[in-house]
């Protein structure tokens, strides 16, 4: 996969308050639109591999449905247990052209 940004929505696509998962390459990207802005992080929990998607966007939290957790969609940090590790986050862009992401290569 290369460094580039990859179109994923339009900007009417997703309301503030709503999520939006899309397929970036090999990975499941899920966009979080927050009052603070769009969001991009990995659809997937760091503690049991939960599909973010299914959980609930509350401010700048996205909730795993399958025990909880809370991880900040802004920096991708833990923000409750059982999680303890982060989720990956990735730059986005607006325009208008839509939104479009930034995901490259994993060390």
């Amino acid at each position: 996969m290369t460094d580039e940004y990859v179109h994923i929505a339009n900007a009417d696509e997703v309301a503030q308050g709503k999520t939006l998962v899309a397929q970036v390459g090999d990975r499941e990207v899920l966009l979080c639109h927050t009052s603070e802005g769009y969001f991009a992080v990995d659809n997937q929990c760091s503690h049991a591999a939960a599909r973010l998607c299914e959980g609930k966007l509350k401010g700048h939290k996205i909730l795993c449905p399958l025990h909880g957790a809370a991880f900040d969609v802004r920096n991708g940090s833990a923000l409750s247990r059982p999680a303890s590790q982060p989720i990956a986050t990735y730059p986005v862009r607006v325009d208008d052209a839509g939104i479009a992401v930034l995901v490259g290569e994993v060390d």
